[in-house]
Protein backbone atom coordinates (compact mmCIF):
# COMPACT_ATOMS: atom_id res chain seq x y z
CA UNK A 1 0.00 0.00 0.00
CA UNK A 2 1.46 3.35 -1.04
CA UNK A 3 1.57 5.89 1.81
CA UNK A 4 -0.46 9.08 1.49
CA UNK A 5 1.64 11.74 -0.30
CA UNK A 6 0.98 14.28 2.44
CA UNK A 7 0.83 12.06 5.51
CA UNK A 8 3.20 11.42 8.40
CA UNK A 9 4.11 7.96 7.08
CA UNK A 10 4.95 9.34 3.64
CA UNK A 11 7.26 12.07 4.95
CA UNK A 12 8.96 10.40 7.91
CA UNK A 13 8.57 6.63 7.57
CA UNK A 14 8.62 6.14 3.81
CA UNK A 15 10.31 2.78 3.34
CA UNK A 16 10.87 3.35 -0.37
CA UNK A 17 12.78 6.58 0.31
CA UNK A 18 14.74 4.88 3.08
CA UNK A 19 15.71 2.03 0.76
CA UNK A 20 16.92 4.46 -1.89
CA UNK A 21 19.05 6.32 0.64
CA UNK A 22 20.23 3.24 2.51
CA UNK A 23 23.54 2.56 0.68
CA UNK A 24 24.93 6.05 1.37
CA UNK A 25 23.58 6.16 4.92
CA UNK A 26 25.04 2.73 5.73
CA UNK A 27 28.43 3.93 4.51
CA UNK A 28 28.02 6.83 6.94
CA UNK A 29 27.01 4.39 9.66
CA UNK A 30 30.29 2.47 9.46
CA UNK A 31 32.25 5.72 9.39
CA UNK A 32 30.40 7.03 12.44
CA UNK A 33 30.95 3.75 14.28
CA UNK A 34 34.68 3.91 13.57
CA UNK A 35 34.84 7.50 14.80
CA UNK A 36 32.93 6.62 17.97
CA UNK A 37 35.27 3.75 18.83
CA UNK A 38 38.37 5.87 18.22
CA UNK A 39 37.00 8.75 20.29
CA UNK A 40 36.11 6.54 23.27
CA UNK A 41 39.37 4.59 23.31
CA UNK A 42 41.62 7.56 22.54
CA UNK A 43 39.87 10.05 24.82
CA UNK A 44 39.72 7.80 27.88
CA UNK A 45 43.29 6.57 27.42
CA UNK A 46 44.69 10.09 27.02
CA UNK A 47 42.66 11.36 29.97
CA UNK A 48 44.00 8.60 32.22
CA UNK A 49 47.59 9.23 31.09
CA UNK A 50 47.24 12.94 31.86
CA UNK A 51 45.78 12.21 35.31
CA UNK A 52 48.68 9.86 36.08
CA UNK A 53 51.23 12.45 34.92
CA UNK A 54 49.52 15.07 37.07
CA UNK A 55 49.95 12.81 40.09
CA UNK A 56 53.74 13.33 39.88
CA UNK A 57 53.13 16.95 40.89
CA UNK A 58 55.80 18.41 38.62
CA UNK A 59 54.71 22.03 38.64
CA UNK A 60 55.29 23.04 34.96
CA UNK A 61 53.74 19.77 33.78
CA UNK A 62 50.80 20.21 36.13
CA UNK A 63 50.19 23.74 34.85
CA UNK A 64 50.32 22.51 31.24
CA UNK A 65 47.78 19.74 31.99
CA UNK A 66 45.45 22.14 33.78
CA UNK A 67 45.64 24.56 30.85
CA UNK A 68 44.90 21.73 28.41
CA UNK A 69 41.92 20.56 30.47
CA UNK A 70 40.47 24.05 30.94
CA UNK A 71 40.72 24.89 27.24
CA UNK A 72 39.15 21.70 25.93
CA UNK A 73 36.39 21.74 28.55
CA UNK A 74 35.53 25.38 27.91
CA UNK A 75 35.65 25.64 24.10
CA UNK A 76 32.70 24.07 22.19
CA UNK A 77 33.61 20.91 20.31
CA UNK A 78 32.48 22.40 16.99
CA UNK A 79 34.87 25.33 17.37
CA UNK A 80 37.74 22.94 18.05
CA UNK A 81 36.83 20.85 15.00
CA UNK A 82 36.78 23.94 12.77
CA UNK A 83 40.16 25.10 14.12
CA UNK A 84 41.78 21.70 13.62
CA UNK A 85 40.38 21.11 10.14
CA UNK A 86 40.50 24.64 8.68
CA UNK A 87 42.94 26.74 10.75
CA UNK A 88 45.84 24.36 11.41
CA UNK A 89 46.59 23.89 7.68
CA UNK A 90 47.75 27.53 7.61
CA UNK A 91 50.46 26.43 10.03
CA UNK A 92 51.40 23.45 7.90
CA UNK A 93 49.45 20.90 9.97
CA UNK A 94 46.85 19.20 7.80
CA UNK A 95 44.21 16.71 8.90
CA UNK A 96 41.49 15.19 6.77
CA UNK A 97 37.96 16.03 7.93
CA UNK A 98 37.62 12.50 9.38
CA UNK A 99 40.83 12.57 11.38
CA UNK A 100 40.44 16.23 12.29
CA UNK A 101 37.00 15.59 13.77
CA UNK A 102 38.15 12.42 15.52
CA UNK A 103 41.22 14.10 17.01
CA UNK A 104 39.16 17.08 18.18
CA UNK A 105 36.65 14.86 20.00
CA UNK A 106 39.47 12.75 21.49
CA UNK A 107 40.97 15.92 22.97
CA UNK A 108 37.61 17.11 24.28
CA UNK A 109 36.84 13.77 25.91
CA UNK A 110 40.39 13.60 27.30
CA UNK A 111 39.91 16.98 28.98
CA UNK A 112 36.80 15.81 30.82
CA UNK A 113 38.20 12.33 31.49
CA UNK A 114 41.37 13.74 33.05
CA UNK A 115 39.37 15.80 35.53
CA UNK A 116 37.21 12.82 36.46
CA UNK A 117 40.20 10.48 36.88
CA UNK A 118 42.07 13.15 38.84
CA UNK A 119 39.08 13.64 41.14
CA UNK A 120 39.10 9.89 41.74
CA UNK A 121 42.82 9.91 42.56
CA UNK A 122 42.54 12.81 44.99
CA UNK A 123 39.51 11.21 46.65
CA UNK A 124 41.66 8.33 47.90
CA UNK A 125 42.67 8.88 51.51
CA UNK A 126 46.27 10.04 51.95
CA UNK A 127 46.76 7.30 54.51
CA UNK A 128 46.57 4.68 51.75
CA UNK A 129 49.52 6.31 49.99
CA UNK A 130 51.51 6.32 53.21
CA UNK A 131 50.57 2.75 54.12
CA UNK A 132 51.56 1.46 50.68
CA UNK A 133 54.87 3.33 50.74
CA UNK A 134 55.62 1.99 54.21
CA UNK A 135 55.47 -1.56 52.85
CA UNK A 136 58.27 -0.78 50.41
CA UNK A 137 56.22 0.03 47.31
CA UNK A 138 57.64 2.79 45.17
CA UNK A 139 55.55 5.74 43.99
CA UNK A 140 54.62 4.20 40.64
CA UNK A 141 53.82 0.85 42.21
CA UNK A 142 51.60 2.53 44.79
CA UNK A 143 49.82 4.48 42.09
CA UNK A 144 49.37 1.45 39.85
CA UNK A 145 48.38 -1.23 42.34
CA UNK A 146 46.71 0.70 45.18
CA UNK A 147 45.43 4.09 44.04
CA UNK A 148 44.39 3.73 40.40
CA UNK A 149 42.12 0.67 40.83
CA UNK A 150 40.10 2.57 43.42
CA UNK A 151 40.20 5.86 41.51
CA UNK A 152 38.91 4.27 38.32
CA UNK A 153 35.98 2.72 40.17
CA UNK A 154 35.11 6.12 41.62
CA UNK A 155 35.39 7.70 38.18
CA UNK A 156 33.12 5.29 36.32
CA UNK A 157 29.67 6.82 37.06
CA UNK A 158 30.45 10.43 36.02
CA UNK A 159 32.81 9.34 33.26
CA UNK A 160 30.25 7.19 31.45
CA UNK A 161 27.86 10.13 31.12
CA UNK A 162 30.52 12.40 29.63
CA UNK A 163 31.69 9.64 27.30
CA UNK A 164 28.23 9.19 25.79
CA UNK A 165 27.59 12.93 25.50
CA UNK A 166 30.88 13.69 23.76
CA UNK A 167 30.88 10.62 21.52
CA UNK A 168 27.48 11.64 20.13
CA UNK A 169 29.22 14.78 18.87
CA UNK A 170 30.54 12.71 15.95
CA UNK A 171 27.49 14.18 14.19
CA UNK A 172 29.36 17.52 14.20
CA UNK A 173 31.59 16.03 11.52
CA UNK A 174 28.85 16.93 9.04
CA UNK A 175 29.88 20.59 9.40
CA UNK A 176 33.33 19.84 7.95
CA UNK A 177 32.15 17.46 5.21
CA UNK A 178 32.74 14.17 7.01
CA UNK A 179 30.35 11.74 5.27
CA UNK A 180 28.99 10.33 8.52
CA UNK A 181 25.38 9.33 9.18
CA UNK A 182 23.87 12.80 9.58
CA UNK A 183 25.71 14.23 6.59
CA UNK A 184 24.62 11.37 4.33
CA UNK A 185 21.04 11.52 5.59
CA UNK A 186 20.85 15.28 5.05
CA UNK A 187 22.14 14.90 1.49
CA UNK A 188 19.59 12.15 0.82
CA UNK A 189 16.81 14.29 2.27
CA UNK A 190 17.71 17.13 -0.08
CA UNK A 191 17.96 14.95 -3.18
CA UNK A 192 14.77 13.00 -2.44
CA UNK A 193 12.80 15.96 -1.03
CA UNK A 194 11.71 13.70 1.80
CA UNK A 195 12.93 13.58 5.44
CA UNK A 196 12.53 9.80 5.77
CA UNK A 197 16.34 9.31 5.45
CA UNK A 198 16.71 11.31 8.67
CA UNK A 199 14.41 8.82 10.40
CA UNK A 200 16.65 6.01 9.19
CA UNK A 201 19.68 7.95 10.46
CA UNK A 202 18.05 8.36 13.87
CA UNK A 203 17.48 4.60 14.04
CA UNK A 204 21.12 3.92 13.15
CA UNK A 205 22.29 6.35 15.83
CA UNK A 206 20.26 4.25 18.26
CA UNK A 207 21.98 1.12 16.95
CA UNK A 208 25.36 2.66 17.78
CA UNK A 209 24.67 4.44 21.04
CA UNK A 210 21.96 2.36 22.73
CA UNK A 211 24.44 -0.51 23.35
CA UNK A 212 26.90 2.06 24.71
CA UNK A 213 24.27 3.28 27.16
CA UNK A 214 23.55 -0.31 28.24
CA UNK A 215 27.28 -0.99 28.61
CA UNK A 216 27.81 2.06 30.77
CA UNK A 217 24.93 1.08 33.04
CA UNK A 218 26.47 -2.38 33.40
CA UNK A 219 29.86 -0.85 34.22
CA UNK A 220 28.27 1.37 36.85
CA UNK A 221 26.61 -1.64 38.49
CA UNK A 222 29.64 -3.90 38.14
CA UNK A 223 32.46 -1.57 39.16
CA UNK A 224 30.86 1.41 40.85
CA UNK A 225 30.86 1.72 44.61
CA UNK A 226 27.79 0.24 46.25
CA UNK A 227 26.12 2.34 48.90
Amino acid sequence: MTPEPHGLIYYFFNLDMMARAAPEIMAGFWLTLAMAVLVVVGGLALGLVLAVLRAFQVRPLTWAIILFVDVFRAVPALVIIVIVVFALPYGGIVFSPFWGTTLSLVLVLAGFAEEVFWAGITAIDRGQWEAARSTGLRFLETLRFVILPQAVRLAIPPLTNWTIAITKSTALGSFVAVPEILSQASSAQSSLANPSPLTLAAFLFLVIFAPLVVLTRWLERRYGWRR
